[in-house]
């Protein structure tokens, strides 16, 4: 029954991840009934977990930080905040092994650098941004006195650019900082151990717009904006467990293994080969299969969406006999490195369940391009190598388990031209709408990008149900 035959409104969701989720969650706290349909076993999309030889993993390392305030009102939703670890203020060690820091300049500051500083710390202080993080990088002990002056100077230009102006789209994030005096190590060591892990790609294969927005938005503007939170739990409780039993506890429902091949004027979806109707329609699934699902009518320039591409991702899993990795106490315990493929380290075991006091650890690689298709024993032998170079206690413990998660289709291309090819929500079918973290959303393809695209089609869908049929919701 629909609110056309006098039930209450009826919207179908299609997709299961953090986009969908959040729909339906908010359209439910609007008194709209809501049904999920996602294809695979499970809730959850990109971020899931699975069992290996008693262990939980997560298919790969997620991070929020606390201006992700749309992810963080999700938490609140699913009475979840407590199944997150956060920093108390944004500290962040860094690690370059020896010999790699000043590889790229070789100068008499650089060679001293080469032995004396394979080790440094980026942490905040209590001061209006953005001269909370000034100390940290006036202080960072990768790079020389000048290249910091520099770097003090581009962050004040980056400042000043306005993420949303068109033109940045068509610039990549290294030709910018080459341009504002950021030599080779100076945009690996600093600028890239940031922006490659927040839009998934390399520097100059980055777009200008989302990376000054990235910047802008966690470093230079509110102090605490940046302090890193981490899940305590793993990603198959937090974002399909929990959102699942709280859906199907305020009367929604959900279809796992329900594949929809079509949407038709009524508006009528085709599941799993059977006719459904509802209301409206919310398309929350990535942006190649939404180009085959959503309707011409809907979607001109649909066929623009494949130009987004996909960036990999690829995370190494690696279980030694006894801990290596040691942080200072810090919580959540990880690390990064520049110089090295190892680009961020974070301490899996709490949350695997792994006891008997070794230590897992996950290694996330961003802009995976050069390893997505590698095989396992080549990854093992670079990366085993590369950690015990960052972490020398790894030379003396025996690996007891070691392998890889590869997301193909991690996220979308963020390169120069690809913000230009994001669509909005609303299509120009009146019932139907679009949610994902690739849609134009305001930020880059991450979580938080993914819950406000939830949001954004949930407020959509309830102005469309109140101007088609007024007394069904309450309209907030």
């Amino acid at each position: 029954m629909s609110a056309r035959d006098g039930g209450p409104a009826e919207v179908a969701i299609v997709g299961g991840g953090l986009a969908g989720v959040t729909a339906a969650l908010a359209l439910q706290e609007a008194g709209v009934r809501v049904t999920i349909y996602e294809a695979r076993p499970r809730l959850g999309g990109a971020t899931h977990s699975f069992s290996r030889d008693g262990l939980t993993v997560d298919n790969g390392q997620h991070i929020f930080l606390k201006c992700c305030s749309a992810y963080r009102g999700l938490l609140a939703r699913l009475d979840a905040l407590d199944r997150v670890r956060v920093q108390d203020r944004f500290d962040v060690r860094v690690l370059a092994p020896d010999g790699r820091a000043g590889r790229l300049r070789r100068t008499a500051s650089t060679a001293r650098l080469r032995r004396t500083a394979s080790t440094a710390r980026l942490r905040r202080v209590k001061a209006p941004g953005p001269l909370h993080l000034l100390p940290a990088l006036a202080g960072y002990r990768l790079l020389t006195p000048s290249d910091r002056l520099r770097a003090i100077g581009a962050s004040l230009a980056l400042d000043r650019l306005d993420p949303a102006d068109p033109s940045l789209d068509r610039i990549s994030m290294g030709t910018w900082l080459a341009e504002h005096g950021q030599g080779p190590w100076a945009r690996e060591a600093l600028w890239g151990l940031f922006v490659t892990a927040a839009l998934n790609a390399r520097l100059d294969g980055a777009a200008l717009g989302p990376a000054a927005f990235v910047c802008q938005t966690a470093l230079l503007g509110r102090p605490d904006a940046a302090d890193i939170g981490v899940p305590a739990v793993p990603l198959g409780d937090l974002h399909g467990t929990l959102p699942a039993a709280r859906i199907e506890r305020d009367g929604g429902r959900i279809h796992l293994n329900a594949k929809v091949t079509a949407i038709d004027a009524g508006p009528k979806l085709v599941v799993n080969g059977s006719p459904v109707v509802a209301d409206a329609v919310v398309v929350a699934v990535p942006h190649r299969a939404a180009a085959a699902l959503v309707p011409e009518e809907a979607a001109p320039h649909r066929s623009r969406w494949g130009g987004l591409g996909s960036s990999p991702i690829v995370n190494v899993h690696v279980v030694y006999d006894r801990p290596v990795l040691r942080v200072d106490g810090a919580d959540p315990p990880f690390a990064a490195a520049v110089g090295s493929p190892v680009q961020w380290v974070f301490d899996r075991t709490g949350v695997s369940g792994l006891t008997g006091g070794g230590q897992y650890l996950a290694v996330s690689v961003s802009a995976a391009d050069r390893w997505i298709g590698a095989p396992t024993a080549e990854l093992r032998a670079v990366y085993l190598a590369e950690l015990e170079r960052l972490f020398p206690a790894a030379r003396r413990t025996r690996v007891t388990d070691f392998f890889v998660t590869r997301e193909r289709h991690a996220t979308f291309r963020q390169s120069p031209g690809s913000g230009a090819l994001r669509p909005a929500s609303a299509t120009r079918l009146p019932w139907l709408f679009l949610a994902g973290a690739w849609t134009d959303t305001g930020w880059p393809d991450t979580m938080e990008g993914a819950v406000r695209s939830g949001l954004t089609a949930a407020r959509l869908v309830r102005r469309h149900l109140h101007r088609t049929a007024p007394g069904e919701v309450s309209g907030r």
